[in-house]
Parts: C-alpha cells; sequence; structure tokens
C-alpha cells in the first residue's frame, strides 16, 4: 500500500488525498469518519480532501437520513478526467509557448548588420541534430566546389544526397576521399545496420552516378570539408571522448582553406578509383 501511496503522489496526489483515494476505492459507501479510520488521518483533514473529489468528480456525495456518505466512481471514468486535464493543460502550454515564439521570431537577428564582419572561427560543442544542421545550411550555400574527406561514421542523410545532387547539376564540383572502413551504420528501410566495405562500395558508386568524384583512401583520413576555397568545416570525430563532448569547427578564412586544400590534394594523390580499389583489394 505504501508503494501505491508513493506513485500516487509521483503523480500529483498529495500524501492524504492518496490515502484517502485508496480508503474509498476499497470501500463502497462511505462516511468521513469510516474514511478518517481507514486511511488514518483525522476527520477534519478527510473532509477538505473530499470537498476536493466531490469537485473534480472523483467521487459522489450521497445524503442519507444522518449523514453524508461518499462512494468513489469508476478509476477508468477518473483516469479519463486526470488525462484529460493534463492533455489540455500541456495543449495549453504549447500553444502559449508557440505564441510567444511566434512573436519572437521576427527579432531574430533584427540588430543584425550585414557589414559587420562575421567571426572568423565557431565552435558546435555537443551531439545534437543542430550541428548536422549547420552543416546542410554551409553546404546549401556553397556556389561552385566542395571537397570532402570523412571516414563514415553513418550512411547516408537524404537530405544532404539530395542538395548534392542539385548543386551538381547547377554545374558545382563535388570531389571526395572516403576512407575505406567498415566502421559505419548503414540506413537500411528497416533501420541501422553495421555497415561493411561491400556497403561503402555500393554507397560511394551511386554517389559517382550522380556526379560526385569520389576516391577511397586506406589511410585515415580527418573529417574535413572545404566550401568554395573559403568555408572549412572541421569534425573533431574522436572514439574516446563521449558524444556530448564532440565538436565542429567551421573556420572562414581563404588562407586556411587553401592549406587545407593542400591537405585534400595529398589525400586526393594517394587515394584510388573505385574501380581501381576494386581492382587492388579484390571487392
Amino acid at each position: 500500500m505504501n508503494e501505491l501511496i508513493r506513485k500516487l503522489q509521483a503523480s500529483g496526489f498529495t500524501g492524504y488525498e492518496s490515502k484517502v483515494f485508496l480508503a474509498l476505492i476499497q470501500g463502497k459507501l462511505m462516511s468521513a469518519s469510516e474514511i478518517a479510520e481507514s486511511a488514518r488521518i483525522i476527520r477534519t483533514d478527510v473532509y477538505k480532501i473530499l470537498r476536493t473529489f466531490v469537485r473534480k468528480g472523483f467521487c459522489n456525495e450521497i445524503e442519507t437520513n444522518t449523514i453524508l456518505k461518499y462512494e468513489i466512481i469508476d478509476p477508468d471514468i477518473i483516469l479519463d478526467k486526470i488525462e484529460g486535464k493534463i492533455i489540455n493543460e500541456k495543449e495549453k502550454e504549447i500553444k502559449n509557448i508557440r505564441d510567444v515564439f511566434k512573436e519572437i521570431k521576427p527579432l531574430y537577428k533584427s540588430k543584425y548588420d550585414e557589414n559587420e564582419k562575421i567571426a572568423n572561427v565557431e565552435l558546435i560543442r555537443g551531439y545534437n541534430q543542430h550541428r548536422e544542421e549547420k552543416f546542410i545550411k554551409i553546404f546549401k550555400q556553397a556556389k561552385k566546389e566542395i571537397l570532402f574527406m570523412t571516414r563514415p561514421e553513418y550512411l547516408v542523410s537524404d537530405e544532404i544526397d539530395n542538395t548534392a545532387v542539385r548543386f551538381i547539376k547547377s554545374g558545382g564540383i563535388i570531389k571526395s576521399v572516403y576512407e575505406a572502413s567498415s566502421d559505419f551504420k548503414l540506413k537500411t528501410k528497416s533501420g541501422w545496420k553495421q555497415g561493411t566495405l561491400k556497403d561503402l562500395m555500393k554507397t560511394v558508386e551511386n554517389f559517382e552516378k550522380y556526379g560526385e568524384k569520389v576516391r577511397l583512401c586506406t589511410s585515415k583520413v580527418p573529417n574535413i570539408t572545404i566550401f568554395d576555397r573559403e568555408i572549412v568545416f572541421t569534425n573533431i570525430n574522436d572514439k574516446t571522448v563521449p558524444k556530448h563532448n564532440e565538436a565542429d569547427i567551421i573556420t572562414r578564412s581563404k588562407n586556411f582553406a587553401e592549406s587545407m586544400v593542400a591537405v585534400f590534394d595529398s589525400f586526393w594523390k594517394k587515394s584510388f578509383t573505385i574501380k581501381e580499389f576494386k581492382k587492388k583489394f579484390n571487392n
């Protein structure tokens, strides 16, 4: 019984309300004195709680020839009442916060000066979808060339794929160096599964079909993307570091970007085309 009282308290009942509720649940028509005795609390406190329960529709107050008696209603009906109240309150909270943010949105960067110089280096810390959204945003803003080096961890983001197709069709160039590894998760219709080297081959072959220039590297490859030789997006992916401590670094510097292009070119030169890789490693 103590465990039920604890659970009722966790659901919003007070300690005394929990005891009175359990006393009512187990009885039929009960007087306040009988409820107080069963719940082991004083009668004056019981009256206050019973008035609350009657108001909420948890129990019926029945007049007899001598005293008032109380009868609990069907627990399923009480549950519906409580659930309905919680849902209504949450819907109001959601509506209120949506209304507030609808008013807030026009203020977003309302005092931003477009001529103000953007910070050269931006750090995005933590494991969350906003890091991916930031990458996609920069990806969509690219105009001419994207140089991509990666150790695949998850394949494949449909949004990035579709953006890449549009970018190439509009005349953009994407050159990519993928680390030849099976240490990644592959997205399938039934969910995520452990990838294989053959899965990687099939995936990058699809990339090549829509115009991406692909190389495979047997060395460790840094997770770096260079956009238009102006922006460098670096993912600090260290498996010894907890996910929430991972970070991305966005560097907006032409000089630094050109230096990273030189790094990209060195990996590109020592990497294999898909055909060369298959021939050399019998895939």
